[in-house]
């Protein structure tokens, strides 16, 4: 298992490819708008899966009890909010969950499997107070996170 390091755990709502430092204050500004409305939220990590399967699993990742809805609408606010500039919708329902590792090799594994049948309730969480616009740089040694913007989500009244 190639596990993430702790600075790069993060929760993706839309990853989008290479763009054009050109292109960046579009899409800065576009995050902005379509994020401020969002008030902050709790987001509680829950359980543990694997992609494509917990038979033979590639990806390990935590689920989000606590705070999926509100994860899920910012994914979807996100997703209208780029379309416009040309980043495609996503096709696929979004997903909530936090990658842990990844498998070097894919193989049955059952006590992995038993594992992660067994796991269950909440381990930890954090308050969500912004989105990231981020710059990821892959090397031998995994990905490389720089954050570009900050976008700030509304806050609660008592937030």
């Amino acid at each position: 298992m190639a596990w993430v390091g702790r600075d790069n755990v993060h929760l993706t709502l839309k990853f989008l490819g290479g763009v054009e430092a050109a292109r960046l204050d579009a899409v800065t500004a576009a995050l902005s708008i379509a994020v401020a409305p969002r008030g902050a939220f709790h987001l509680a990590l829950s359980g543990l899966g694997a992609f494509p399967s917990p038979a033979r699993p590639r990806v390990l990742w935590a689920g989000v009890g606590e705070g999926a809805g509100a994860a899920a609408d910012l994914a979807s606010r996100v997703d209208a909010a780029l379309a416009p500039l040309g980043f495609a919708s996503e096709a696929r329902p979004f997903s909530v969950h936090v990658t842990l590792g990844r498998v070097r090799t894919s193989r049955p594994d059952r006590r992995l499997r038993e594992a992660l049948a067994a796991s269950g309730g909440a381990f930890g969480g954090q308050r969500v107070t912004h989105v990231s616009l981020m710059r990821s740089q892959l090397s031998p040694r995994g990905a490389r996170y720089t954050e570009l913007a900050a976008l700030p989500l509304a806050l609660e009244p008592g937030g």
